[in-house]
């Protein structure tokens, strides 16, 4: 019996020394939803990166000889209404899809933290007209400002992420704020503020890497959200402009056609379908493993 209480303390020591960021991973690796999207994540990834390497065909490449082919051994998901190469498409596809989702929320989270650190830590005037503006912006639907943004920049992928960027901003300020204003009255911060440590300091060394973990699990969720405003865009002709692949502009041709070459919507739809899901499940995961509740 002693022996098992000394080798259940030293587990317990064990995990005592472990750092957050284990813990946290123990965690995560528990929950096999979270597991799956986050392997449909990297397996993602990979496809984008790799594109010139796996993608059987040009992506661009029209055979008019092949239009709207149904799948077959040489084009595995089909053709479209050019003869391109739908899986093709797919897997170049995903480089816009994922470029528009990180940079996107680069953006919000690039402009969004420092507004948001700014109206919880200063309070008074500078929070009230922050808070304001940002109440004022959440009130218009995410799609139709981005639609507006869009619109107003011009139709190309770089605009539509501009525009979902800023989008997304108002997000990250009322969360950043929301996270300040809870963090700023721990007993650290304030033995920082009276040993003298100036407030940008305080700010960005103190609070901001105890909110980072609110920050990592909004961001992962709202990568799916950027994704499905890109293929929305797209679908509108306001994002990746044709030739080049999109999922969104994919659908926007095939719902043309979609009684005599279903197969041209089916599988531009699924990609967004199992993006949207697997980021979603992984910031469902991170949010649970990132709780300091969580035991």
């Amino acid at each position: 019996m002693a022996a098992v209480a000394d080798t259940a303390k030293s587990i317990e020591a064990a995990a005592g020394d472990e750092s957050p960021m284990a813990r946290a991973w123990l965690r995560l690796k528990r929950r096999k939803s979270a597991m799956f999207g986050l392997g449909v994540v990297i397996l993602l990834i990979l496809v984008a990166v790799f594109a010139p390497l796996i993608s059987p065909f040009d992506p661009a490449q029209q055979a008019y000889a092949f239009v709207r082919k149904a799948p077959s051994w040489r084009n595995w998901l089909g053709t479209d209404e050019s003869g391109r190469d739908i899986l093709s498409r797919v897997i170049w596809g995903a480089r816009a899809s994922l470029l528009a989702g990180v940079v996107s929320v680069a953006i919000a989270l690039g402009l969004g933290v420092p507004i948001g650190i700014l109206a919880g830590y200063s309070g008074g005037w500078t929070d009230a007209i922050i808070s304001r503006i940002t109440d004022a912006l959440l009130a218009i639907p995410f799609l139709i400002l981005a639609i507006a943004l869009a619109a107003f920049l011009g139709p190309s992928l770089t605009n539509a992420m501009i525009a979902i960027g800023v989008t997304a901003t108002p997000i990250f300020i009322r969360l950043t704020r929301g996270q300040v204003l809870v963090v700023k009255t721990e007993d650290y911060v304030e033995a920082a503020r009276a040993v003298g440590n100036n407030p940008l300091r305080i700010a960005f060394r103190h609070i901001l890497p105890n909110i980072m973990p609110a920050l990592l699990v909004q961001a992962s969720l709202t990568i799916a959200a950027a994704i499905i405003a890109e293929a929305s865009l797209s679908f509108l002709g306001l994002g990746q402009q044709p030739p080049a692949p999109s999922w969104g502009s994919m659908l926007n041709t095939a719902q043309r056609f979609l009684n005599n070459a279903p197969w041209m919507a089916i599988w531009p739809g699924v990609a967004i379908f199992s993006t949207v899901l697997s980021f979603n499940l992984l910031g469902d995961g991170l949010r649970d493993a990132l709780d300091p509740k969580e035991r």
